[in-house]
């Protein structure tokens, strides 16, 4: 097996910030995205991280603690995953609160650098297909509905698919795509 790559140095930022003020580094402006729209947005992510995953460089770190585009992309992947699993947990109960995801683990254990990117690029798309499809579906009525995280940051349906929607943009700046 290959050598295990350098360590990313861990985000321990909370980002909930964006949801308040544009993001400096990708651009990204909350009051921009109309919620009832984020199925539309997050389909439109995908040809951007299907070019991503298809460069040549798809596997080059730009520096030895900054992810290549291969695992931003498998990163991305698990984002879809764990907010469609949110948003379903936050539709079916009342106020849940998420467990604790550490993505930097989950990056190491999973071995995101020895991934396809082939495979990674439809599972990204079938996996944000997910996502834009249950979001398509919230009824009006329960866009307000609470979760939170561990930290106990407090979200509503809205707030969390608006700052989970900031994510894949940002990592799509990320890469420069």
């Amino acid at each position: 097996m290959s050598e295990t790559p350098a360590p990313i140095e861990p985000d321990d930022k909370d980002w909930t910030w964006v949801l308040d003020r544009p993001c400096p580094e990708c651009g990204f402006d909350a009051s921009a995205v109309d919620p009832r729209r984020l199925g539309d947005a997050v389909r439109a992510t995908v040809p951007r991280w299907d070019g991503a995953l298809a460069g040549a460089d798809v596997r080059q770190r730009p520096a030895p603690t900054v992810w290549s585009p291969l695992e931003y992309g498998a990163h991305v992947r698990a984002v879809f995953r764990l907010f469609d699993e949110r948003l379903r947990l936050m539709l079916t109960q009342d106020d849940p609160q998420f467990a604790n995801w550490d993505q930097d683990a989950t990056a190491i254990a999973d071995r995101y650098d020895l991934e396809d990117p082939a495979v990674v690029s439809g599972e990204l798309a079938a996996a944000a297909e997910t996502i834009a499809t249950d979001f398509d579906a919230v009824p009006d009525d329960a866009w307000g509905r609470p979760g939170r995280r561990s930290n106990g940051s407090v979200f509503t349906v809205e707030t969390l698919g608006v700052y989970f929607l900031h994510d894949v943009v940002h990592h799509l700046h990320d890469v420069g795509a």
